[in-house]
């Protein structure tokens, strides 16, 4: 969270809904688009239609780790990790 560029907009989960994560983000110059949680008496302003394309990549991750191999991430080194995600992303959407 100390690497956020200002002007960002950060989309995040519910779990992520506290008024520290939300003033940690802001002091940095970026927007929490944060959905709230039910329970909140205070609600701040929220967007569904960006909080949308969030949920793309929410499947991308899910169908990534539907390859055994990246779910337990067998491999020891970073490279050979992130070569795994690459052959597992190119043959999930390829095909």
């Amino acid at each position: 969270m100390q690497r956020i560029a200002p002007a960002t907009l950060v989309m995040a989960d519910r779990a992520y809904d506290t008024n520290a994560i939300r003033k940690q983000i802001e002091d940095q110059g970026a927007v929490p688009n944060i959905p709230p949680r039910r329970t909140r008496l205070w609600k701040s302003c929220f967007s569904p239609v960006l909080y949308r394309d969030r949920n793309a990549i929410e499947r991308m991750f899910c169908r990534l780790k539907d390859y055994r191999r990246i779910a337990t991430r067998y491999d020891k080194l970073a490279a050979n990790f992130l070569s795994a995600v690459c052959l597992a992303a190119t043959v999930s959407y390829w095909l």
